[in-house]
């Protein structure tokens, strides 16, 4: 991957991530709440591009995938998939939805902690809410994994990573298109924390982070 740093790379997929195949019109709604990720600020510690998003889950689809990087190492990375179905959705309680996958390699300090996932989950849901955003139907799952290394990789230490696959409806403003650039820059400050990096605002006593660390190491 070899985005700009804090903005979108320069190429792009359709406006509906599937490169107009099936040669169907973009609903305006959806064409305005993917220019508004397009146009959104990020944190410059986040290298962020379009992918090509996972189908058959809505009628439209966009996605990027975004890594936090110090120097040569990615200290988290993940994926964030835009959804919309002008039909609206039972499940979603709305016309869009949010998906995302998120993971970062922990210290082991961190990676013992039993409250560590229900400290994940309120990375995510605080910050959307510290963004003041409103958003429904919020659910998902974090996923603590050791591996444990032998043989010709014996002297590698074990490592834990840390797994956040969660979706949420974002609340439709004005036309009915939701604060996606809002939404995307919330989700960075997601990745951000979960690398371990400090808040880029003024800091919160409330807020958890995790201690800085270098990020997967290849066999």
């Amino acid at each position: 991957m070899a985005p700009a740093q804090g903005q979108f790379s320069e190429h792009c997929d359709s406006a509906d991530g599937k490169d107009s195949a099936e040669g169907g019109s973009v609903p305006p709604a959806f064409r305005a709440a993917v220019e508004a990720l397009r146009s959104a600020r990020l944190r410059p510690e986040l290298e962020v591009e379009p992918t090509r998003p996972p189908q058959r889950l809505a009628p439209h689809a966009y996605a990027v995938e975004a890594a936090v990087v110090d120097g040569e190492d990615d200290l988290a990375d993940g994926r964030l998939v835009l959804l919309h179905d002008p039909a609206g959705h039972e499940a979603w309680q709305g016309t869009f939805r949010l998906v995302t996958l998120v993971r970062a390699e922990l210290e082991p300090e961190m990676a013992s902690d039993p409250l560590l996932p229900e400290v994940c989950w309120s990375w995510l849901t605080g910050a959307l809410e510290a963004r003041g955003l409103l958003f429904g139907e919020a659910g998902g799952t974090v996923t603590r994994a050791g591996s444990h290394y032998f043989g010709a990789l014996a002297e590698r230490r074990p490592a834990t990573q840390i797994e956040i696959r969660a979706s949420w409806t974002p609340h439709e403003g004005r036309g009915g298109v939701p604060d996606t650039a809002a939404h995307l820059a919330a989700w960075g400050d997601l990745l951000c924390q979960i690398a371990g990096l400090p808040p880029s605002g003024p800091a919160d006593a409330a807020v958890v982070t995790l201690p800085q660390r270098r990020g997967p190491q290849a066999p």
